[in-house]
Parts: C-alpha cells; structure tokens; sequence
C-alpha cells in the first residue's frame, strides 16, 4: 500500500494541519507531525517506518500497525490519498 500526502496540506510545529483546498484544519500530536514530515521528505513507507523506529527506539510490528492506522484516519479526512 502506498498513501501518499497531498501536496497543499500544511503543518506546524504545534501540530496544527490545514488543509487550504476545504478550509479544514486538524490537530495532531507531535508523532503525528514528524509522520507528516516524513511522508513529505521520503517516497515509501517503509522509509519512513525506518525513520521512527530510529527515532523512537520502538518495534517495528507496532510502528507498522499505528502507522497504518494513522494513514488511514489520513485518508479518511481526505489529507491522503493512494498514490
């Protein structure tokens, strides 16, 4: 599976996305925020699961699993899309 981030959606520092093509804005945690980043610096996601596991001294089993679902909840606020 490949999500990939549309290009318009903005994130601060503080966690808060906005989306300029609905007006729409979300918050999200600071792990959220590095996701975001990273989705926007690397082509797959399995760049970045490797970039939280160093980041964040956790397994990969659980990164694979919390990640998915993020990107799904992504998805269904229409920041994301299959790529």
């Amino acid at each position: 599976m490949r999500i990939k981030l549309k290009s318009n959606i903005a994130v601060s520092d503080n966690g808060f996305v906005f989306d300029p093509a609905t007006g729409d804005s979300y918050s999200v945690n600071p792990i959220g925020v590095d996701i975001i980043r990273w989705m926007k610096t690397y082509d797959t996601e399995a760049e970045v699961i490797n970039q939280i596991i160093e980041t964040y001294d956790i397994d990969s089993k659980t990164v694979e699993k919390d990640l998915y679902d993020f990107l799904n909840l992504l998805q269904n606020y229409q920041l994301a899309e299959n790529a």
